[in-house]
């Protein structure tokens, strides 16, 4: 589906959650480049699409977003909590596929704050995983314990 062997792995994985993604012819005028997100699919312009790692953020965006919102033509601009839990599930997803989570946290996003992000999340420091629980996607470590399974990083479901 894709040229760039990272995109088309990243577009596998997210499309093996249940998110679809597909190639397009996008304006330029999309909030990040080469993406945009319509009725509950990820539409890529790999020609435009300046920073594969961005796929999985948007996926993120998707993921935690109301199941019953997910499929609405344009998805609302996410609340700060949703933001959050969106750049959380984006961190878990780039350990899920052992990739440097530098290529979704690179320097031209997350407004300055990227290398902050990836060092609280290498960390064990907590931003997001709250909401992901709260949303039955994954546990932290006591809970975790508690239900037999390894804590946050890792992900009881991709999809809330």
């Amino acid at each position: 589906m894709f040229a760039n062997p990272l995109t088309e792995r990243l577009a596998d994985f997210i499309c093996g959650i249940g998110i679809d993604v597909r190639p397009a012819r996008l304006p330029d005028a999309t909030f990040l480049p080469g993406l945009r997100i319509s009725d509950g699919v990820i539409f890529v312009d790999e020609e435009k699409l300046a920073h594969p790692g961005d796929l999985l953020h948007e996926a993120g965006h998707l993921a935690v977003t109301d199941p019953s919102m997910r499929n609405t033509p344009e998805l609302a601009t996410p609340s700060d909590g949703d933001e959050i839990a969106a750049i959380a599930w984006s961190y878990a997803a780039a350990k899920h596929l052992d990739i440097d989570p530098a290529i979704v946290f690179h320097e031209h996003g997350y407004r300055g704050s990227s290398k902050a992000l990836v060092a609280d999340f290498d960390t064990e420091r907590t931003f997001g995983q709250p909401l992901l629980q709260y949303y039955g996607m994954t546990f932290e470590k006591r809970q975790a314990a508690e239900n037999g399974v390894p804590p946050f990083p890792f992900m009881v479901r991709w999809l809330r």
